[in-house]
C-alpha cells in the first residue's frame, strides 16, 4: 500500500537528527566497546581500528533508520504510529531525500569497512556487503524480512554477533569465548531494544499487515521475550567473571534494566514505552562500558 506525502512542511535539522534515532545508538557503540574489550584481554587492542569500526558501525544504524523510514513511510505503514518522527510518513521530507539519506550513510559504512578489511582481512568486504543487504531489506525491497518476524534475529546476528566478534577478529586476530560471551549479551539487548519498539507498535502493524516478531507472539509473549532478552548480559557477566574476577561489576548496570523490565511487565502501552527504549539502551551502554573497562584491566593484569 503507497501514501500520499505532504511536503508543505519541510524537515529540520532537528528532524532529520530524529529521523537517524540517537536512541537506537547505543546498539552501534556498544559492540564495538565490548569487542575492542575482548582484543584487549587478548593483547590485541588497536584504538584506530576499534574507531573504524565504531564509523562501520554508527553509520550503519544511522542508515538503516533512515532506510525504515523511507521503505515504512512509503508503504504506508508509519501513518499512525507513536513514538520518534517519522520523515517520510510525517511528510516532512520527500522520500527520495530519505532514501538518499539512508544510501550516504550505507556508503560511509562501506568505505570505513573497507579500510578496516585492508588492514585486517579482506573478507570483511564480503561480511560487509551482507550488512549493508542485511540492512536495507529489513524493510526494503518486495518482501522484507522485518515483515515476516525476522528483524530481532537480525539485530541480533549483525549488532551482537558480527559487531561483537567482528571488532574483536579485526584487532586480535582471532575471536575468543569472552567475545562470544559479550556478543551473545550485547545482541541479546540489542534485540530487546527492538522488540520493545515493535511491541509498543503492535496494533498498528497488525492493522497494515507488518507482522513483526511482537505481532506473531502477541502482546504478553512479547513482555516476557524482552524481560529475557534484557536478562542476558547479567548472566553473561557472572560467566566472564570465571575468566577475570572484576567483570561482574558490569552488574551495576542492572537498574537501569530493571526500569524497563517494570515499565514492560506492568503493562505500560503506546508512548508509555517510549522510555522503555532509552533505559535499554543505556543499560547495554553501561553494561558495556564497565565490561569493557574490566577487559583492558584483565589484559594488563594477565599479560
Amino acid at each position: 500500500m503507497s501514501m500520499a506525502i505532504d511536503r508543505s512542511h519541510p524537515a529540520t535539522a532537528r528532524d532529520w537528527l530524529e529521523g537517524a534515532r540517537p536512541h537506537t545508538w547505543a546498539n552501534a557503540f556498544s559492540p564495538v566497546i565490548v569487542g575492542s574489550g575482548a582484543a584487549a584481554l587478548a593483547g590485541g587492542f588497536s584504538w584506530w581500528r576499534a574507531l573504524l569500526a565504531l564509523v562501520v558501525a554508527w553509520a550503519l544504524i544511522i542508515g538503516v533508520n533512515y532506510a525504515n523510514d523511507y521503505s515504512d513511510g512509503v508503504r504506508g505503514t508509519d501513518e499512525d504510529r507513536t513514538g520518534p518522527t517519522r520523515l517520510t510518513g510525517g511528510g516532512l521530507a520527500a522520500p527520495a531525500h530519505v532514501k538518499a539519506a539512508a544510501f550516504t550513510s550505507f556508503g560511509v559504512a562501506g568505505v570505513a569497512g573497507i579500510a578496516l578489511a585492508l588492514a585486517s582481512a579482506w573478507w570483511f568486504i564480503l561480511v560487509g556487503a551482507v550488512c549493508i543487504a542485511g540492512a536495507w531489506f529489513y524493510t526494503g525491497g518486495k518482501n522484507p524480512y522485518g515483515y515476516r518476524g525476522l528483524g530481532e534475529v537480525a539485530v541480533f546476528v549483525f549488532f551482537g554477533l558480527v559487531a561483537v566478534l567482528g571488532t574483536e577478529f579485526t584487532q586480535a586476530e582471532a575471536v575468543s569465548w569472552v567475545g562470544l560471551g559479550g556478543a551473545v549479551a550485547i545482541g541479546s539487548m540489542s534485540a530487546g531494544v527492538n522488540l520493545v519498539n515493535n511491541l509498543r507498535d503492535i496494533p498498528t502493524d497488525s492493522a497494515t499487515g507488518k507482522i513483526t516478531l511482537a505481532v506473531r507472539l502477541g502482546d504478553a509473549w512479547t513482555r516476557r521475550l524482552y524481560v529475557g532478552l534484557v536478562s542476558v548480559p547479567f548472566v553473561v557477566s557472572l560467566l566472564l567473571a570465571a575468566v577475570f574476577l572484576p567483570t561482574v561489576l558490569a552488574v551495576v548496570a542492572l537498574p537501569l534494566a530493571i526500569s524497563g523490565v517494570l515499565t514492560v511487565t506492568r503493562g505500560a502501552t503506546g508512548r508509555d514505552l517510549i522510555p522503555v527504549l532509552g533505559s535499554t539502551g543505556r543499560a547495554m551502554l553501561l553494561w558495556a562500558v564497565i565490561t569493557a573497562v574490566t577487559l583492558f584491566w584483565g589484559g594488563q593484569a594477565l599479560a
